[in-house]
């Protein structure tokens, strides 16, 4: 017989792990599962790399307010300063938490420890968790979504929800194409050792090869993001530690100070991606498994975090019935507008700045420029950064 919930979440990453537990905290009564194909062990999960993500205040905020989110732990960071500068041009910005009243205009984590706290709550709750299991099946009634598991298992869901990444084959399984849209560029991670500490400053540089993101960590490092043409990927990424510290420095130059240690470094291709549907048969779509955005401006995890946030929303108080048609479509009315207000933004950056055109480039630099000058100008992007977006529909 297969086993009755409520709500059955494919992912448990750091989407999928924060919605189970935000769904637990703000709908009690719920019965909710959580599948999730890897076993969390101490030295490997693939969701819970070595990366960095930034979690912009409203993110902060909510994580906090489900007890989510420690500021002070000790894989955190507070971001107090971005800076953005267009090498080789005049122009430059610098958004500062205290010009909004702010105690910071964000955090950096970890993955892999956060990630591993949100599996630790997970296991320590009344959520029932199949681990390492996997989807092989979606039977689809008129009341649910009926899934086998690879070890057997059959469960019930009145509401699907999947979020098992970009490369989701749940997804795959009710036949949802995802379109996506390279962008010929592939990203360096790493984590970067820098003399004099980095002052909870944050930068986006952008070169003629990509931009370069730096965002602070712990223990006087960075979180290092660096965008180049696909061709330049494996000669960086063979040189050795002095090579490519040296080619950091002279691509980015001295403003985040002089980098001293680089840490392993990991590679992968940048796109453009998103899923045809939000919904489908008493299923929602949800973080990397519903769109996938360049690094740039570090909206990735915070876009996933606010379609968690609508989503524990709507069930606490819709009108609705749980994963009914209705009820979905409600879902895809209030994430639609912030999903593709950031896509657009992101996608228009990368295209701006990755343009070599001289008239380009001077437009570019005056607007930066004038946002030095003009504060009030700062202020939509300082507010997209915090994560203050406004959703489709008030609930």
């Amino acid at each position: 017989m297969a086993k009755q919930f409520d709500v059955v979440i494919i992912g448990g990453g750091l989407v999928g792990a924060s919605c189970a537990l935000s769904m637990a905290k703000t709908n009690p009564a719920l019965n909710i599962a959580v599948v999730e194909a890897n076993q969390v062990t101490s030295d490997y999960h693939p969701s819970f790399d070595d990366r960095s993500i930034a979690l912009a205040e409203q993110s902060v905020a909510y994580l906090q307010n489900l007890n989510l989110f420690d500021p002070t732990a000790s894989y955190t960071a507070a971001i107090r300063q971005v800076n953005v500068s267009d090498r080789g041009h005049f122009g430059k910005a610098h958004i500062n938490s205290d010009e909004f009243a702010k105690p910071s205009l964000g955090y950096v984590v970890e993955v892999n420890p956060f990630g591993r706290a949100l599996h630790l709550r997970l296991t320590l709750s009344t959520i029932s968790l199949y681990c390492p299991d996997s989807v092989t099946a979606i039977e689809q009634t008129l009341h649910s979504n009926t899934l086998t598991l690879q070890s057997g298992e059959q469960l019930n869901a009145a509401l699907l929800v999947i979020a098992d990444g970009a490369q989701s084959p749940t997804r795959n399984l009710l036949g949802l194409d995802f379109n996506t849209r390279p962008y010929e560029q592939h990203a360096i991670i790493a984590n970067v050792e820098v003399a004099g500490g980095h002052n909870n400053h944050a930068f986006e540089r952008f070169t003629q090869n990509g931009p370069i993101a730096l965002l602070p960590m712990s223990n006087n490092r960075y979180s290092l993001v660096w965008c180049m043409p696909k061709n330049q990927i494996d000669q960086h990424m063979a040189f050795n530690e002095q090579d490519f510290l040296g080619a950091l420095q002279s691509a980015f130059g001295y403003r985040g100070g002089q980098f001293t240690k680089v840490g392993i470094r990991t590679s992968y291709p940048l796109v453009y991606g998103q899923v045809e549907s939000l919904t489908a048969h008493r299923t929602v779509v949800i973080g990397n498994a519903a769109h996938a955005i360049h690094p740039i401006a570090g909206q990735g995890f915070n876009l996933g975090l606010r379609d968690v946030q609508v989503l524990s929303n709507l069930i606490a108080n819709s009108q609705h019935d749980l994963g009914s048609y209705a009820f979905t479509r409600e879902y895809v009315q209030n994430r639609s507008s912030d999903i593709k207000t950031v896509m657009s933004l992101t996608d228009a950056l990368v295209r701006l700045f990755s343009n070599s055109s001289r008239v380009l480039a001077l437009g570019r630099s005056i607007g930066l420029f004038s946002m030095d000058l003009f504060p009030a100008l700062k202020a939509p992007l300082a507010k997209q950064l915090m994560g203050q977006v406004k959703q489709g529909k008030r609930l």
